[in-house]
């Protein structure tokens, strides 16, 4: 699932008039980039949210046929749901998959996410999330097994801790998680709300992982000034 329903309010003036996940790299959106990005490890059929400029989105689908994939459109115009609202929204999708990757519309990265499939599948987590060692204002926090302890905002010292552990390790979140579909039924909130909440909901019972990347590239097309450094990195 790649999450496209955002504002993009930091991304602005461009998503004054366009949906951030149509923002150019290079000649080539974020959306197709990561379509792609998806297709070199396998995926080829992936559900797309969308809210902000939908018809935009759902435009580009099917002018450019998917760019080769199977793209089926999770329409949230109504309401926007956030990730985990969006997920849930979307559940019916993976009822026959035991394991589905989920990326945020807005990154660019060239992780190995099929050493991160495996990883996950190796583990038996619920959940595995990308990390890095970067500097961020939020963290996920993890024990010394990299299993998921809690979050800390570091701006403002909020800090959550779902599973008390002895050091917790800090580590910045890229938009990308491998879920098992035995999480889906866990998902009892409603409406509009986040992933990162679920994850902490889940984290004291349940396996949640951390899947260190840091070394491979990853931008955030979150602000004006990462499009001109992603094209930099992504030709």
């Amino acid at each position: 699932m790649i999450f496209a329903a955002g504002l993009g309010t930091r991304l602005k003036p461009w998503t004054d008039h366009h949906p951030k996940a149509l923002a150019p790299v290079n000649g080539k959106s974020l959306l197709q980039r990561n379509i792609g990005y998806l297709q070199q490890h396998g995926i080829y059929d992936v559900i797309i949210n969308v809210h902000h400029f939908a018809s935009q989105i759902i435009d580009a689908v099917d002018g450019n046929s998917g760019w080769g994939s199977h793209i089926t459109i999770s329409d949230e115009t109504d309401a926007v749901l956030e990730t985990g609202g969006g997920l849930k929204k979307a559940a019916w999708y993976f009822s026959d998959e035991k394991n589905f990757a989920v990326m945020n519309a807005d990154i660019l990265t060239d992780m190995d996410l099929t050493g991160m499939i495996a990883a996950h599948e190796r583990s038996g987590s619920m959940a595995t999330l990308a990390v890095t060692e970067r500097e961020t204002s939020r963290y996920f926090l993890f024990d010394e097994r990299n299993t998921l302890c809690g979050w800390e905002n570091v701006k403002t010292g909020e800090q959550k801790i779902a599973r008390p552990a002895e050091p917790l390790r800090r580590k910045a979140f890229s938009g990308m998680h491998i879920i098992s579909s035995s999480l889906l039924p866990l998902l009892v909130q409603e409406g509009k709300f986040s992933m990162v909440d679920v994850y902490l909901s889940l984290a004291a019972n349940h396996t949640i992982s951390a899947y260190d990347h840091t070394g491979s590239h990853l931008i955030d097309v979150g602000k004006p000034e990462s499009l001109a450094k992603a094209e930099a990195f992504f030709l």
